[in-house]
């Protein structure tokens, strides 16, 4: 019985020894009698002692390397130093595992080489302004080369490009002109704007002048046509009036020769006698004569 517990013991204790919980976002890879036998994944296991063997515990959440600067030479023979930052994810722990030697360090090795050649193919300039360009195309092939490895990359940053000194202080003194440019173009701009709105504005007041005068021409022309006009409705008015009264000829006559008389009270130097004057003064006569019959 001694013998017994202590064989069931040792059987127990075994058993809880080799059982394995997998958390989540991980994977084991179990080997049997040196040879790739399972993955397990999230849960409970129970391993065969001395039989089964966990090689490997994987990761299979996304992970990040930050590689040092790489030196790289562009196209029109620029040496540089750019450094990456590449983000994958382990997606099979078996050819992870047994795909290739130091996986990490392939992956860092492929970035630089990848990296190298894609920069040999492009200038200065372009390197400068391509990020976009770059990172798409080190991705697509870092991806394509690292499937049969268990590796999918997700994306890849440039994160730095550090030109020579030299080129680095050419690029800002280069970059200083441009300011000044187009700080040049702006103030050109802004005097020429405030010309056009000065001449605008000139402009606008003369017209606004001419056309003060021309409504003051109108309205003095109208005020002088609207004077003519009573003038000539007021000696309208005296002739219907006149014609109203039935006043004869004697009295046009008579009023005709007063005014020959205020005519030729001394002040005139010139006098003209109407041709009908013999008949006006007999006419005064007659009326004179009329008056002293009435009187007496």
């Amino acid at each position: 019985m001694p013998i017994l517990a202590i064989l069931i013991l040792i059987i127990l204790v075994l058993i809880i020894s080799n059982i394995r919980i997998v958390p989540q976002s991980y994977a084991n890879v179990v080997e049997r009698l040196g040879a790739y036998s399972s993955t397990w994944e999230v849960g409970l296991h129970v391993k065969i002692p001395f039989i089964d063997k966990v090689l490997r515990r994987i990761s299979l959440k996304e992970q990040v390397l930050d590689f040092p600067p790489q030196p790289v030479i562009t196209k029109d023979n620029v040496t540089m130093m750019i450094d990456t930052v590449v983000y994958f994810q382990i997606t099979d722990a078996k050819l992870y595992t047994y795909g290739v030697d130091k996986p990490i360090s392939a992956l860092e090795n492929l970035s630089a080489t990848t990296l190298r050649n894609i920069i040999g193919d492009l200038e200065l300039d372009e390197t400068l302004t391509s990020r976009d360009v770059i990172n798409t195309k080190m991705r697509s092939i870092l991806d394509e080369a690292t499937d049969p490895w268990g590796i999918k990359v997700n994306r890849v940053e440039v994160k730095n490009i550090m030109p020579p000194g030299a080129i680095k202080e050419a690029m800002e003194k280069q970059m200083r002109a441009e300011r000044e440019r187009r700080e040049a173009i702006l103030i050109a701009e802004g005097q020429k704007q405030s010309a056009v709105l000065v001449a605008e504005g000139k402009k606008q007041s003369m017209i606004l002048e001419a056309e003060a005068e021309k409504e003051a021409a109108i309205q003095r022309a109208r005020g002088e046509a609207e004077a003519i006009l009573e003038v000539q409705r007021a000696k309208a008015e005296g002739l219907k009036m006149l014609r109203e009264a039935n006043i004869d000829s004697a009295v046009i006559q008579l009023r005709s020769l007063e005014a020959f008389e205020k005519a030729s009270d001394g002040n005139a130097t010139k006098i003209i006698i109407p041709s009908n004057i013999q008949s006006i003064a007999g006419l005064a006569s007659s009326v004179s004569e009329i008056i002293k019959t009435e009187t007496h």
